[in-house]
């Protein structure tokens, strides 16, 4: 167990500095947090995650109890809903990308998804991902709306705020965030246009083929 937590915090931390050099998570916005046993690490509150270490790292009960290490991030409530939303999850991560939050802004695109089915990798990597109605950071009324979604999805867009995304592990996490912010990015850019989107028939193969899911 304590080698598994070692590798757990150290893969935490070199993602929380992926999502920071890549432009995804400005100042000392967003948070993470790797589920290892009946442990949850989690980033501290005030810290960019450019300067997370292994030894500063929160640590919590399944049921967010805060065991040792500093306070950690307020949006932990969040972090905890979507555990249980996403039964076997190792990672949640959370961030303030500056595509997806203008994207989590606009209207959703249907009750089930904020996104269009706008590229084959949004659905292959992600997914559908529901908007969440707006609730204020940190509160509990921010995780009841994400417990309150219906369907199932991996991935989430807090309306006026950002992104959500489990994932098996953290490298994972950020490799679903990147691509929300790729998706975002095309919406952003054709809002006001007219475009196309990906046919049920070819939304069906890809989730059938790459196990995501998207109810059309």
């Amino acid at each position: 167990m304590k080698l598994r937590s070692e590798e757990a915090a150290e893969e935490l931390c070199a993602v929380g500095r992926r999502a920071v050099e890549s432009g995804l998570s400005p100042g000392s916005s967003g948070n993470v947090s790797v589920r290892v046993g009946d442990r949850i690490l989690m980033s501290p509150t005030g810290v960019s995650l450019g300067d997370l270490g292994p030894s500063g790292l929160s640590v919590l009960d399944e049921r967010g109890r805060h065991l040792e290490g500093p306070s950690p991030s307020k949006e932990f409530p969040l972090h905890l809903a979507m555990y249980d939303r996403v039964q076997g999850s190792g990672a949640v991560l959370h961030l303030h990308s500056p595509h997806t939050t203008a994207a989590s802004c606009l209207p959703a695109w249907s009750t089930t998804s904020a996104l269009p089915p706008i590229t084959p990798y949004l659905v292959m990597r992600v997914g559908q991902a529901p908007l969440v109605p707006y609730a204020a950071p940190g509160s509990d009324r921010l995780a009841e709306n994400v417990a309150g979604l219906p369907g199932r999805f991996r991935a989430a867009l807090l309306a006026n705020h950002g992104s959500l995304v489990a994932a098996d592990d953290a490298a994972g996490a950020l490799e679903g965030a990147v691509e929300l912010e790729e998706a975002s990015r095309i919406v952003v850019a054709l809002q006001g246009r007219e475009f196309s989107v990906l046919s049920a028939e070819d939304v069906r193969e890809l989730t059938l083929r790459y196990g995501t899911t998207w109810d059309l």
